[in-house]
């Protein structure tokens, strides 16, 4: 699987069930959320608009993605809605990694990279003395896994696991 197919397989409707561990403080959480992927083409005016703030043309994206999420599935937790933007700049020599652009509001822009390697997508952020990894892969096609990783200098503080269903839309057929 190429990183376009990829990609499209990650696009769609998704029900999110996160367990998220606080290794510092020893909290553990739980979350479900509705998560919606979007394919954004290198055109499209968020993609170019970060790209050309990075000095890139359309030519050099490989595209974004737009990922959305709605908690207001989770019975007692307070509601969150937001969206974040990734933009994927493919390594000219090897399309299956290269840089990524993450932009979510109010958080800063993060740069990262991307591999991918054996059906699965890793996504590493490296910022100050901040390490953060996720990985990505399908043990079906309408089965998402993730896995998380964040480290401070040379402590792991937090790691979290995702599992995501795929939303079919209801078959109209009597």
């Amino acid at each position: 699987m190429d990183i376009n197919e990829f990609l499209a397989q990650c696009a769609g409707k998704w029900f999110s069930q996160r367990t998220n561990y606080q290794l510092v403080g020893t909290e553990v959480d739980n979350s479900k959320s509705d998560l919606t992927v979007e394919i954004l083409s290198p055109q499209d005016p968020t993609v170019a608009s970060l790209g050309a703030a990075e000095h890139l043309t359309p030519e050099q994206i490989l595209g974004g993605l737009k990922m959305s999420w709605d908690n207001s599935v989770d019975w007692g937790k307070p509601k969150q809605v937001g969206f974040s933007l990734m933009v994927m700049i493919p390594d000219s020599n090897n399309p299956a990694q290269g840089q990524l652009i993450r932009s979510a509001t109010p958080q800063p822009t993060h740069y990262g990279r991307y591999i991918l390697a054996e059906d699965t997508l890793t996504l590493i952020i490296e910022e100050d003395s901040t390490y953060a990894e996720e990985r990505i892969w399908f043990a079906s096609p309408n089965l998402r896994l993730r896995t998380s990783l964040v480290k401070q200098g040379e402590t792991f503080v937090q790691t979290g696991f995702y599992s995501e269903i795929r939303r079919m839309a209801q078959n109209s057929d009597p």
